[in-house]
């Protein structure tokens, strides 16, 4: 996966909370131009953007989905993003598992794991 191809990112886990990594990725991504897409169930809008309650909520030209997430909530909402159709999936450290690798390689879709969004870009 290259991250230079990436424009618009969606972000599973963004919060309002400035010491979690769902709100510090998210202002790292939008500080270097990236037009990001948070999804959490529990806000209307993050960092004055309309936030996504689910995957299914997202706007099919999103380059990825970035899952900052336990890996136990993690693997239902990637299912959820396969069905829907997303094939370009990236996992901060942390947020991946055995089972979810299972499903992403079962589903041919290209993913991330290990690498984190912050550095990378």
């Amino acid at each position: 996966m290259k991250v230079e191809e990436f424009e618009k990112i969606a972000l599973v886990g963004a919060s309002k909370n400035p010491a979690k990594y769902g709100s510090i990725i998210l202002k790292d991504l939008l500080k270097k131009g990236f037009k990001v897409l948070p999804v959490n169930p529990n806000y209307d809008e993050i960092e004055g953007i309309r936030c996504y309650k689910s995957v299914e909520e997202l706007p099919k030209d999103v380059d990825v989905i970035v899952f900052v997430i336990p890996p136990k909530a993690c693997l239902q909402a990637v299912k959820r993003a396969v069905e829907t159709g997303f094939k370009k999936l990236w996992f901060q450290p942390g947020a991946e598992s055995e089972e979810i690798r299972e499903f992403l390689e079962s589903h041919n879709v290209d993913y991330s794991f290990y690498r984190c969004i912050m550095v990378e870009t």
